[in-house]
């Protein structure tokens, strides 16, 4: 997987289609149909290549001209965002579904890891999330880093931080509601205690990997949660 940062400009999502008043305006069938071409082509170019993959191409695979990719997106930042903001609210709505379905504290966490894997969300989770900062042994943390509920207690060398670059939209809730998972599933004693937010983030990004064939990329992906998974359980003294 090859997620590369980016940097975020503070310009609005939804400057295209937009009135002066800032009340959407209703798209033409064809420019709602370019429009959805080059969402779903983002989606598929940013989860192959990672949102350093150029607008050229984002255009090549939805086949429209760059101009008309443009035209909904005046820059390649602000198309980013469109698609890293989509996957943080799809994968808060996925952890809250894993919350409210699974009474068992591993199974809700596993269930989130695995809808969220078999969804490919990790090739697109927002770049600051997946940024980390390497807390030296001793060493005071970092001051951009997000405070983030449940991350490890004390830090120790090598240690991996979630790095808060801005506040994203919709990223404080989607680590709110995996800190719950994860909380729960320390409490019952059947997650290694050293185990953070930032860890679990990193499993569905690692395990969601972009292979050609659609079926190895599925074999590989469940193949490489189950190894993930069991070195995310606590085991008896």
């Amino acid at each position: 997987m090859h997620v590369q940062d980016t940097h975020w400009s503070a310009a609005p999502l939804a400057s295209a289609g937009r009135t002066g008043g800032g009340r959407a305006a209703p798209l033409r069938v064809d420019a709602q149909r370019n429009l959805e071409h080059v969402l779903r082509a983002a989606r598929e170019v940013f989860g192959e290549l990672g949102y350093g993959a150029p607008m050229e191409d984002v255009a090549r695979r939805a086949r429209v001209g760059v101009g008309t990719v443009y035209r909904r997106f005046p820059s390649k930042d602000v198309l980013v965002r469109r698609i890293a903001e989509e996957e943080t609210a799809r994968l808060t709505e996925q952890a809250r579904t894993a919350l409210g379905q699974e009474d068992e504290p591993w199974s809700a966490l596993s269930r989130f890891l695995r809808t969220s894997v078999a969804s490919g969300a990790g090739r697109l989770l927002p770049p600051q999330v997946l940024r980390v900062g390497v807390a030296e042994e001793g060493g005071a943390p970092a001051a951009d880093e997000a405070r983030v509920p449940q991350q490890r207690s004390q830090a120790g060398a090598g240690e991996l931080r979630l790095v808060d670059s801005g506040g994203e939209p919709g990223t404080a809730a989607l680590l709110e509601v995996v800190g719950r998972l994860v909380e729960r599933a320390r409490a019952a004693g059947e997650l290694r205690a050293d185990v953070s937010v930032s860890d679990v983030l990193l499993v569905i990004a690692t395990a969601a990997p972009s292979l050609p064939d659609a079926a190895q990329q599925a074999a590989a992906s469940a193949r490489l949660l189950d190894i993930l998974l069991e070195g995310l359980r606590s085991r008896p003294a």
